[in-house]
């Protein structure tokens, strides 16, 4: 297992990793996986009894749920490039991500009081705001505490341990739900004092990454901290616009995998307690599967394998799909086939983007990349919950599967399979 070093200048993220078979991580990318791990047990259960609890709980219907579901993927999209912007000009990235961190904790404190499912919505949004602002900062600070040669290897860190959070997440639900009476109210308690452990974490223990190395070290504070360009300047850089418009493109049908747990717990009619259970399927995959997998991105071309998780992804739709039993061989091939679509997309497009970026826009950059995929998913999560209420989730399962396919055919014809030279 990668360990992180106990120095404060590797905290700092000042020094490079050691060479050898076994290298240590840097001490930001260590504590900033600590802090994903615990905030992602918070936010997780709520995420896995949320489908439940609002379409069978409150009533929303499958159209609400699919834009509700888009919120989550796209709708704080303008956040993201806010609290981009704002950490590049002032160079706080923690200060922006604690912010949003801190948000977040405050909603999961405000689920208690609200009962009708748009005071729920309004609530979540709140939320996603609070993860709008901290994304970009916390992965600038992973992309700038490593080498470009080693950018998928520590996303892979970070993303193991944000998804033990997401493993852990579940199953802390599955046993409230089990024990207490009120199931709901209980899981939403626990997980808002979860979420307050992981702010103290963030403000104890994450350092704020050092300035840019082409900064003179005698240069005004004015002068090193200009300005970030406008988005279409950060565009024109070499590589990021065909990372924005694959990501946009695939994202577009990317289906919510709260709408492919819901298709598969009909499948195998099971009962609403044991439905936090999936996602734990699904995060067990992804943390064994982060590490080695951004490892091999590092080596052989970061779009390929972000590519090839959403042929993964394009797999598990169509297990949906065929006539298969119900049964372990369908849910292991679909919780199995998700987990290494987020283990082969979701570090490693940041991965692949961070090394286009100069340190001083980092976090705007990525900012750009990460909202235009949001955006697509949000438009994409409206279509499909529209297509489930005009004609059923097969046929807008089917539907998504089609578009996903074409988009892949398209992005590897137009040059999206192009392995980007090792960094």
């Amino acid at each position: 297992m990668y360990l992180s070093t106990s120095r404060a200048s590797d905290i700092a993220g000042n020094t490079p990793a050691p060479k050898g078979p076994v290298r240590a991580v840097p001490g930001t990318v260590f504590a900033l996986g600590l802090v994903s791990l615990v905030t992602d047990v918070s936010a997780e259960m709520v995420t896995a009894v949320l489908p439940l609890y609002l379409m069978a709980g409150l009533g929303m219907s499958p159209l609400a749920f699919g834009a509700l579901d888009g919120l989550h993927q796209g709708a704080t999209a303008v956040l993201r490039l806010a609290g981009g912007r704002i950490a590049d000009r002032t160079r706080r990235h923690k200060l922006v991500a604690g912010t949003g961190y801190a948000l977040s904790a405050g909603c999961k404190a405000a689920l208690l009081a609200v009962t009708t499912p748009w005071s729920v919505a309004a609530v979540l949004a709140a939320d996603r705001t609070g993860k709008g602002l901290r994304t970009a900062p916390r992965d600038a600070l992973i992309s700038l505490s490593v080498p470009p040669g080693e950018q998928g290897r520590a996303f892979g860190v970070h993303r193991a341990m944000d998804t033990a959070g997401a493993l852990l997440g579940p199953l802390a639900a599955f046993g409230v739900l089990w024990v207490a009476v009120d199931g709901y109210e209980a899981v939403f308690t626990v997980s808002c004092c979860v979420a307050v452990l992981g702010v103290v974490l963030l403000a104890l223990f994450v350092r704020e990454a050092p300035p840019p190395a082409t900064a003179p070290a005698a240069a005004p504070a004015r002068a090193a901290r200009p300005a970030p360009p406008p988005v279409r300047t950060l565009l024109r850089l070499p590589g990021l616009r065909g990372l924005c418009l694959t990501a946009a493109a695939l994202g577009l049908f990317t289906v919510g995998d709260a709408f492919l747990y819901l298709l598969l717990q009909r499948r195998l009619d099971l009962p609403a307690a044991y439905f936090p259970m999936l996602p734990v399927g699904t995060a067990a995959v992804f943390l064994l599967a982060a590490l080695p997998v951004g490892r091999l991105a590092d080596r052989l071309g970061r779009r390929r394998v972000f590519l090839g998780g959403h042929v993964l992804l394009l797999g598990a739709a169509l297990l949906l799909l065929a006539p298969v039993p119900a049964g372990a061989p369908l849910v292991f091939g679909v919780l199995a086939a998700l987990g290494l679509f987020y283990a082969a997309t979701d570090g490693v497009l940041m991965a692949a983007a961070g090394p286009l970026l100069p340190a001083g826009l980092r976090t705007t950059g990525l900012a750009v990349l990460q909202t235009a995929q949001a955006l697509a998913r949000f438009a994409g999560s409206l279509l499909f919950g529209s297509a489930w209420t005009l004609w059923g989730p097969g046929v807008a399962l089917g539907l998504a599967a089609t578009g996903l396919l074409l988009s892949l055919v398209a992005v590897a014809v137009f040059g999206g399979t192009r392995a980007e030279r090792p960094s």
